[in-house]
């Protein structure tokens, strides 16, 4: 079975009012450091040999804290990529403007790499160039390599934020309901976490949710393991 449908209908419906920028990458950046950073500091604290009480206040600071501060983070560099898009769209329209033949020097270009020819090349340079928002968006594709669709800030900044709470919460779960032996089940959970995410990122890649999972694992489990190690230096 095919991903999508390919009637008229499924490609206008597609191809018309397309998904927009993805947040896969929010979503799996906010876990993973949400788990690392916070287990993290379990392993530290717990590593130094101090009291649960220290393990939740430290591991809920991090959670909303770091959090905030990754959301914050995120939701800053999307926006200068969006400001950087409506930069260049901007030079874009004053180009069009100032010197339309140039601009259609690059359309036809632009066109040629894409791998027209002859009368059909000509044909699109003089379609496109009649559009003068297809023309825009055919030149910062081609010119600069940017998609037509463009970043959402705010949503990539709560897509960040959910994630590293949701993420970051796992390892504090024993510590908040007081279960014996509470930083080995804070290490089983947060090793789950950690191949859960990975597994669930091999829907959108090549790997087998297996390799992904285990990828995952190892990057946390080397994190984990530092912070401990760095932990039980302070356990005098």
């Amino acid at each position: 079975m095919l991903e999508h449908g390919h009637s008229e209908t499924d490609i206008a419906e597609r191809i018309g009012a397309p998904a927009g920028r993805g947040y896969l990458r929010d979503v799996v950046y906010g876990a993973i450091d949400g788990s690392v950073t916070t287990f993290a500091i379990v392993a530290g604290v717990a590593g130094a040999g101090l009291s649960p009480f220290v393990i939740i206040a430290l591991g809920l600071a991090n959670v909303f804290a770091d959090g905030f501060s990754m959301a914050a983070g995120n939701y800053s560099g999307t926006k200068a990529e969006l400001d950087n898009i409506r930069r260049l769209r901007r030079i874009e329209e004053r180009h069009i403007d100032k010197d339309p033949e140039g601009e259609r020097r690059e359309l036809h270009h632009i066109l040629q790499l894409k791998g027209l020819s002859g009368k059909p090349l000509e044909d699109a340079v003089s379609q496109i160039s009649s559009n003068r928002e297809a023309w825009i968006a055919m030149m910062l594709e081609g010119e600069y390599g940017l998609s037509s669709v463009d970043p959402h800030p705010m949503h990539a900044a709560l897509t960040t934020f959910v994630s590293f709470l949701i993420a970051g919460m796992v390892p504090l779960l024993p510590f908040l309901f007081s279960v014996p032996e509470a930083f080995t089940w804070s290490a089983g959970l947060t090793m789950i976490s950690f191949f859960a995410i990975g597994a669930f990122k091999s829907i959108w890649s090549l790997s087998p949710w297996w390799r992904s999972g285990l990828e995952t694992f190892s990057i946390g489990g080397v994190a984990a393991l530092i912070a401990f190690g760095v932990g039980t230096l302070f356990n005098l």
